[in-house]
């Protein structure tokens, strides 16, 4: 699959574009507001448009906009074109409140999560959830003087996520297999914890989780 698409027109969303293209896939990246993208498309050559006409266009696709339209932005991709696709899920459940003490509050529980709705609500789609646990800035060949970082993932479908695994690969991750989509329980509030520095401390871009193996 070379045609990926990018839904969400925001700052990761645009990061994650730009990153497929430079790793040599086709990339097209929808918003309700194709206009938002204007000054993107031009600057990375990345073509624009709504997220149903981008999510016909593309083999796979990114989910990149916030956790509580992550719902309606699929539905407006349209359910026939999201069909037997791969979608990798990298929103996060945040809710609407302020954080406390650096921690960003969530609208899921403890014993659910947002990919986990988005699944059941879209049952044909091979959601595999990635890229939710590291700022934008880190997400595409992050450098650290220790080595490469960890990118968590999950999801139902095995050759979904080995598709995913080689995209975390190009994008300088070693990737870590957590199982089905129910480890996205664990997965999604990784952000929360990952956030904590950057409220307390103002430090945004200096780090990012990694699994260390006996």
């Amino acid at each position: 699959m070379t045609r990926i698409g990018v839904l969400g027109s925001a700052g990761v969303g645009q990061t994650l574009a730009a990153g497929l293209k430079k790793h040599g896939y086709e990339v097209r990246s929808g918003s309700r507001s194709p206009a938002k993208l204007s000054d993107f498309a031009a600057k990375a050559g990345i073509e624009a448009g709504t997220f149903e006409q981008v999510a016909a266009w593309a083999e796979a696709l990114v989910l990149a906009v916030g956790g509580t339209v992550a719902d309606d932005a699929l539905r407006q991709a349209g359910e026939a074109n999201l069909r037997n696709k791969i979608v990798i899920d990298a929103t996060n459940p945040i809710a609407k409140e302020p954080p406390e003490d650096g921690v960003i509050r969530y609208f899921t529980s403890p014993n659910e999560s947002l990919m986990e709705r988005l699944q059941a609500a879209f049952p044909d789609v091979k959601f595999v959830k990635a890229f939710n646990s590291v700022g934008q800035a880190l997400m595409v060949n992050p450098q650290f003087p220790d080595g490469k970082p960890t990118m968590f993932y999950c999801g139902n479908d095995a050759d979904a996520k080995r598709w995913v695994a080689t995209i975390l690969d190009q994008f300088g991750w070693e990737a870590a297999d957590m199982g089905t989509a129910k480890a996205a329980r664990a997965i999604e509030p990784l952000a929360q914890l990952w956030c904590i520095p950057g409220f307390r401390e103002n430090s945004w871009t200096g780090h990012a989780f990694r699994m260390l193996r006996r």
